[in-house]
C-alpha cells in the first residue's frame, strides 16, 4: 500500500494546487517513484498494489488510473494505521507492505536495490519489520532501535484486521506495542533518504537526484544560466537558477536570480528554509 492521502501541510503553498504525492523530484512525481519501486519487486496491478486518497483525492485517482486498486477516503485523511484500516477487505488475510509516497530513496546500487528487497527477505509473516537509518542519535525520541523510520515497512494480517477504518496512526496502532512485544525488527538502511516533508529535504531530494548537476526537461526553454538544479516540463528560464527547483509550467525572468528554492508556476517562490 502506497499512502497518498495526506495534505503536505509542511510544503505549502506548494501543495495548496498539488497533492505533496504528485510533486516532482528529479521530474518525476513522488507517486511514481514508489510504484515502480515496487514494480521492480514483482509488485504491480490493482490485485497487488493499493493507493490511498484523500486532500485533492480527484488528482491522484486521475494520476494512478488503473495502475493500483483506490481507495479514496471521505472527509479528512484517515492517518497511516485508519488509511489501512480501510482496506482490510481488500488486503484480504495478506501481509502489508506499506510505503509512504513522500519517501525519497536512493539506493547505493540501482533500485529497487538492497533496501526494500531487505525489508522482504526472509520475513517470517508474523513479525513487524520497519526500514530504518542509523540515527546520529540513537536514544532520540522516534527512533527505534536506534534508528530513524526509512519511509516503508511490513506488517502481518494478524495487526492489520483488526485496526478500524477511522484516524489513526502506525506508530501508536502496530510499531510501538510490537517494539514492546519484542515483536519489530529494524532493517538498516545506510543509503539516502528524504521524507521531503519539508521545502529544505524537498529541494535536497531534487538535487539528489539531479545527481551533482541538472535536470532539464527536453521541452524547457533555457537561455539563462541553470546550474545544480531541476527544471520541469515546459518550464521557462531566460535568468540564472541556481540550486533550485522550478516545476513544470514555472518561469524565472531574465532579470531573477533562483537560489535555494522551488518556483512553481504563476510566480509562486517557496524558499528552502535551512539551506
Amino acid at each position: 500500500m502506497v499512502l497518498a492521502a495526506g495534505e503536505g501541510s509542511r510544503l505549502r503553498p506548494l501543495t495548496a494546487r498539488l497533492p505533496k504525492a504528485l510533486c516532482p523530484v528529479g521530474n518525476v512525481p513522488l507517486l511514481d517513484r514508489a510504484l515502480t519501486r515496487l514494480a521492480g519487486l514483482g509488485l504491480a496491478g490493482s490485485d497487488q498494489v493499493a493507493v490511498n486518497a484523500c486532500y485533492l483525492s480527484e488528482q491522484v485517482v486521475d494520476h494512478v488510473g488503473a495502475r493500483a486498486h483506490l481507495s479514496v477516503e471521505p472527509g479528512d485523511p484517515l492517518g497511516t494505521a485508519g488509511g489501512l484500516g480501510n482496506l482490510r477487505d481488500w488486503i484480504a488475510g495478506r501481509g502489508v507492505l506499506v510505503g509512504n509516497a513522500d519517501a525519497y530513496l536512493a539506493d547505493p546500487q540501482a533500485p529497487p536495490g538492497p533496501d526494500i528487497a531487505a525489508l522482504l527477505d526472509g520475513w517470517d509473516g508474523r513479525s513487524v519489520r520497519l526500514l530504518g537509518r542509523p540515527a546520529d542519535d540513537p536514544a532520540a525520541p522516534g527512533t527505534f532501535s536506534g534508528h530513524c523510520f526509512a519511509g516503508f515497512s511490513l506488517l502481518p494480517w494478524r495487526l492489520v484486521r483488526d485496526l478500524p477504518p477511522t484516524f489513526g496512526d502506525l506508530v501508536r496502532a502496530v510499531w510501538r506495542p510490537a517494539e514492546a512485544a519484542g515483536a519489530l525488527t529494524v532493517v538498516p538502511y545506510r543509503g539516502t533518504f528524504y521524507d521531503t516533508g519539508t521545502p529544505a529535504d524537498y529541494l535536497a531530494a531534487n538535487l539528489h537526484a539531479a545527481g551533482g548537476g541538472s535536470l532539464v526537461d527536453p521541452t524547457a526553454t533555457v537561455t539563462g544560466r541553470v546550474a545544480r538544479a531541476v527544471v520541469g516540463a515546459g518550464a521557462v528560464v531566460h535568468g540564472e537558477v541556481l540550486r533550485a527547483v522550478v516545476w513544470p509550467g514555472g518561469t524565472v525572468g531574465a532579470d531573477e536570480r533562483l537560489t535555494d528554492a522551488v518556483r512553481a508556476g504563476g510566480g509562486l517562490t517557496v524558499a528552502a528554509a535551512g539551506r
